[in-house]
């Protein structure tokens, strides 16, 4: 079972939206995938509530919880498991960061958010060498900010998705009827940037397995 926890020390970074995201093109890609919600915000969960009976389904929980929750999951044949977590508070981030394989963080191509992942790094590193890569959001497709960006979130050592989300309406409009842009428009840009976004993640993870002999690629 595979997990990967969603983290950033900044509200507003479309953190909830990626995990949703990924948990969705997972499903879509036929695997079992769960979303644990450790954030008391309730976000994620709350869009469980309005998704119905309709996977993937949204355990929340306790970030003191976690490794209970996670036994019973790869007990009940999950494959991947998204943890999505609050923002400004650390020892719920921290809690999650320790059992995850793989952290993301989310980041606008603005300056306060990308001065806010130095943050956010400093937190993941104080869990160990922890696989870390960066996705942006509500890019701009016109101007030079995502490759600007790119540039500033390398220079801090973090491996960046080529694959940005673009600042789309399609996100907000499916999260309020409880879907990802994948399920709301599947032809749409926005679920191609989902679809390539978790192609990445997925090969993001496959390159950690491929060299753990060597170390992976670790923060």
């Amino acid at each position: 079972m595979h997990v990967v926890t969603v983290i950033t020390q900044k509200g507003g970074s479309g953190k909830t939206t990626l995990a949703l995201s990924l948990a969705v093109a997972a499903l879509d890609a036929g695997q079992n995938v769960v979303i644990v919600d450790v954030d008391s915000q309730a976000t994620a969960s709350v869009w469980g509530d309005r998704r119905g009976h309709q996977p993937p389904h949204v355990i929340a929980t306790h970030a003191a919880r976690l490794p209970q929750v996670l036994e019973a999951a790869e007990e009940a044949g999950v494959e991947l498991v998204i943890i999505d977590t609050p923002p400004r508070a650390e020892q719920a981030a921290l809690a999650a960061a320790r059992v995850s394989e793989l952290v993301l963080i989310p980041c606008r191509a603005k300056f306060f958010d990308l001065e806010a992942v130095a943050a956010t790094l400093e937190l993941i590193r104080s869990t160990g060498r922890r696989p870390v890569a960066a996705v942006l959001n509500a890019v701009s497709p016109r101007g030079t900010r995502q490759a600007e960006a790119t540039a500033v979130l390398e220079q801090l050592g973090i491996p960046v998705c080529p694959t940005a989300f673009g600042n789309r309406e399609a996100f907000s409009d499916a999260t309020i009827r409880g879907q990802a842009a994948l399920d709301y428009e599947p032809a749409g840009k926005a679920a191609a940037e989902i679809r390539l976004v978790y192609q990445f993640m997925n090969q993001f993870m496959n390159h950690l397995v491929v060299s753990s002999t060597s170390g992976g690629v670790h923060v």
